[in-house]
């Protein structure tokens, strides 16, 4: 296979920077489904002209606070007096992680969004990450973290986690979160754009939206295509016309993936 796969959660995915990603012909998506899974996930024309049901959420250019709202500034501000934000190593974060993730997943709308430890620590060894820290000045303690991947011009902000009773306090966290992770890959580094992942399937959170309004991230269209193993692709075919009634989280979730194919 010459291309860079692999398999998550029972389905093929690039594991490159989203703009790299190529369309996969029907010997090589057959290929992977040959070796395991459910389905191939493929990606391509990234950033197209044209708008489409897919998309990456990018952000492209720094213009530091200036090119931000008043009320974001202030909001920035606000944040970092209150925590600091560094680079960390892999160990803090194995240490003192998995109860800002488990307490950050149990705040989502969605209850079927859960993370064992043991999975946790295995996927902080999955990619070339760098780890973010977010840290109570007062405390000295770590209430917050971003796992970011790294490629060679290019990132993605792939796992973030915060303490509840800090997003609901008042002191903005995620505020000076992202502005420092922005500062740092687009102003120091120079990186052709940094993302937020793509278009959500399960719509667990709202952080694209809110990293559009606040921080200037647009949408990066693209096209997807999905391609199922042999025994799915009937059953996703029967489903589909009945895919706004089904209520279980991941048929649920396939069925719409399927939907932003049309």
């Amino acid at each position: 296979m010459r291309h860079n796969f692999h398999l998550y959660r029972n389905a093929w995915r690039f594991s490159g920077a989203p703009h790299e990603e190529p369309r996969l012909q029907q010997e090589e998506w057959k290929a992977l489904l040959k070796q395991g899974g459910l389905l191939v996930r493929n990606t391509y024309d990234f950033d197209g002209e044209d708008e489409t049901s897919f998309w990456y959420v990018i952000k492209d250019r720094f213009g530091d606070l200036e090119e931000l709202s008043p009320r974001v500034r202030n909001k920035i501000r606000h944040a970092q007096k209150a925590f600091e934000y560094r680079l960390i190593d892999q160990a803090l974060l194995k240490e003192k992680g998995y109860p800002i993730i488990a307490d950050t997943f149990a705040d989502y709308a969605h209850t079927d969004r859960t993370m064992s430890e043991t999975v946790f620590l295995e996927y902080l060894d999955r990619y070339d990450f760098d780890f973010w820290g977010v840290f109570d000045r007062e405390r000295s303690e770590l209430v917050g973290f971003s796992c970011v991947r790294r490629w060679t011009d290019s990132c993605e902000y792939d796992l973030s986690g915060m303490t509840t009773r800090y997003k609901r306090n008042g002191s903005y966290p995620f505020y000076g979160l992202y502005h420092a992770m922005n500062e740092y890959y687009l102003g120091e580094k120079g990186f052709r754009y940094v993302s937020d992942g793509s278009r959500s399937i399960t719509e667990h959170s709202n952080i694209h939206e809110f990293l559009i309004q606040n921080f200037n991230f647009r949408k990066a269209y693209c096209h997807l295509q999905v391609q199922y193993n042999w025994w799915l692709k009937p059953v996703v075919k029967l489903l589909y016309p009945f895919r706004k009634i089904i209520t279980l989280p991941k048929v649920k979730a396939i069925l719409r993936m399927e939907s932003m194919t049309h």
